[in-house]
């Protein structure tokens, strides 16, 4: 299934390894290429008589690239005991760009092959594993529950008790068919249940199924301000004001919507969750800084591939884009969503449909600005009337 929108970044490593428990021996394995490090290979056999923060993590994933600064932090103050290893399946030349970009004082792992990841079984990024001076593993946990306090106890040689990490392995695919199973024939259901403990948090408008492609809307794990900004016409988390203060903790909900036809389908769904929440919605138009798309060279503009299947695709996450059969329209959402991070109206004037594919380093703006400019385009900071989605309660 595509135009899959990801709120946990989800990372599938292959299991041959069952979970460890928390004090058990954690075998041997090798870091087999480091960078930024003294040596370019070692094992975690040679790293012992030191704490061992191993962080799995990726470029594109934005909750990982939050917690660098704390790994940094953790590092400096406990250089001779501590050693972070933050691990990746990027490419090196991928890494080495983050790295260069983003200097760090902890070392950097590729693991392209996921021999480290298939030791600790995993589906959610980041995911840290720490293991103590003996070789035991200490805990599967978050990167902000390992602090300081963690660190000078696990020092003085107390007992820590952390959060622990249970990802649910089911690939997101299975997990759907495993909640909210469907026959062709069904014309209308809504289904809702509570969170799915250790899955992902995502959406699929399932657009490459011809039986529900546009009429069936399954979400897992997403909180009740992401269910209401998608119910009235998928506003971005940039373009809502949500006056209820909701935090991080807030439930989340699982549901799937199946109706006749696509037009009914954000209807639909917003007269089922009124029926059980209180909460509002109404949209209002405001005036707001944005980064406006302009074409700034027609002729370079006119290289871009123009879509000739009409078949459209939805790949995109923050770093990358593969679509086909987009508008600039399209385009400028992804810019707000995965690129710049700032509200962007598409001026361009273009009603074509093109396929556009690259990526770039997040972790340097210019990389993506450099980019359109090479397609003819640029973004002008101004003005303009937007609508916000605002949620609130009577």
């Amino acid at each position: 299934m595509k135009n899959i929108l990801y709120l946990l970044f989800f990372f599938a490593a292959q299991t041959t390894y069952a979970q460890l428990k928390n004090g058990a021996n954690v075998p041997d394995m090798q870091f087999s290429t480091l960078l930024n490090a003294p040596v370019n290979s070692i094992s975690l056999k040679q790293l012992k008589g030191k704490i061992v923060l191993i962080e799995f993590w990726a470029t594109w994933c934005g909750s990982c690239l939050v917690a660098m600064p704390h790994l940094k932090t953790l590092q400096a103050k406990y250089p001779k005991t501590l050693q972070v290893i933050a691990v990746t399946d990027e490419t090196e030349k991928r890494a080495g760009l983050y790295i260069k970009a983003k200097p760090a004082n902890f070392w950097f792992a590729v693991d392209t092959g996921r021999k480290v990841a298939e030791v600790f079984p995993h589906q959610l990024i980041p995911h840290s594993i720490l293991i103590g001076e003996d070789g035991k593993l200490i805990a599967a946990t978050d990167p902000e529950a390992i602090t300081e306090k963690v660190m000078d106890s696990l020092i003085s040689k107390q007992q820590v008790h952390l959060p622990e990490k249970k990802d649910n392995l089911v690939s997101h695919d299975a997990l759907i068919k495993q909640s909210f199973s469907a026959t062709d024939s069904v014309q209308y259901r809504f289904m809702m249940q509570p969170e799915i403990k250790g899955g992902p948090g995502l959406s699929t408008t399932w657009m490459d199924n011809k039986t529900f492609s546009g009429r069936r809307l399954t979400c897992i794990n997403l909180p009740l301000t992401t269910l209401y900004m998608l119910a009235n016409g998928s506003f971005s988390y940039g373009r809502t004001i949500d006056e209820t203060k909701s935090d991080k903790n807030a439930p989340v909900y699982c549901l799937d919507l199946i109706v006749k036809s696509g037009i009914d389908l954000l209807p639909a769904l917003q007269k089922e969750l009124a029926k059980r929440f209180d909460l509002q919605a109404k949209v209002t138009p405001m005036i707001k800084d944005v980064q406006v798309l302009r074409i700034t060279d027609p002729a370079k503009f006119q290289t871009i591939t123009r879509n000739s299947s009409g078949i459209r695709t939805y790949y995109s996450r923050h770093g990358e884009i593969d679509q086909a059969a987009i508008t600039m329209a399209d385009f400028a959402d992804f810019l707000e969503n995965y690129g710049i991070g700032k509200l962007v109206v598409d001026e361009t004037g273009s009603k074509d449909k093109f396929d556009i594919k690259f990526s770039y380093q997040p972790e340097n703006p210019r990389s993506l600005l450099d980019i359109l400019s090479g397609m003819g385009l640029g973004l002008n900071i101004d003005q303009r009337p937007v609508n916000m989605l605002v949620l609130y309660k009577k």
